[in-house]
């Protein structure tokens, strides 16, 4: 990786499944909260640089409507957290992966609305092709690492409501992903493709993702 540049090619997916392999990932009591599992799911630009796929959720949704999100949700009765996020991410994204397709899991994450959320890894494969459910998805949004890793970024913002800063990762001239998504980019930011032991359970969410 030199200059921000980072080609998606064997020796990033090598690298990526190498750090999280010596991540000691922490998991959290499920007791009183819902299951949800998302897909960080890695893939190729244009330009042949990684990247990882982001949805812009559809406004007609009963909850978190026209919000940016990892493909994720719900995990069913039976499931595990790597069944349920591949699961949703055949369809949200129409993006089929076997499980030797995970490279890791990251930490668990506790949200302010009621969820436990548990992120996955995936290696989609340099000839990864998505369609947007058109129920749950209105576009899909390739974020490169490049844009991942840009210095102005993350940003820490404390607010009165809780104790807990709330982080948020920029995006183009003018958008910002926030938690529970953007904690749980950062930490792949810093474990997978630094590999740099970083927890996010300290970072909050705003106020109006509560709900």
């Amino acid at each position: 990786m030199e200059d921000g540049h980072y080609l998606y090619d064997a020796a990033l997916r090598a690298r990526v499944a190498g750090n999280l392999d010596g991540f000691a990932r922490t998991q959290a009591s499920s007791e009183g909260l819902k299951r949800a599992a998302v897909s960080i799911a890695l893939v190729c630009d244009d330009k042949g640089e990684g990247a990882y796929v982001l949805t812009r959720r559809t406004p007609r949704l009963s909850s978190h409507a026209g919000q940016f999100a990892l493909p994720g949700g719900r995990i069913d009765s039976g499931e595990t957290p790597v069944e349920g996020a591949l699961r949703e991410l055949r369809e949200e994204v129409n993006l089929d992966l076997a499980e030797d397709a995970v490279l890791g899991v990251l930490d668990d994450y506790r949200t302010q609305s009621g969820y436990l959320i548990t992120p996955i890894v995936v290696w989609a494969g340099a000839d990864a092709k998505m369609q947007a459910n058109p129920q749950e998805v209105a576009r899909i949004h390739r974020i490169t690492f490049r844009e991942l890793n840009r210095p102005d970024s993350p940003e820490f913002v404390d607010i009165p409501e809780s104790e807990r800063p709330v982080i948020r990762l920029l995006m183009g001239p003018s958008n910002a992903l926030h938690a529970p998504t953007a904690a749980m980019v950062y930490q792949f930011r810093e474990v997978g493709l630094h590999g740099r032991e970083t927890r996010v359970s300290h970072l909050g969410e705003p106020v109006w993702a509560w709900r």
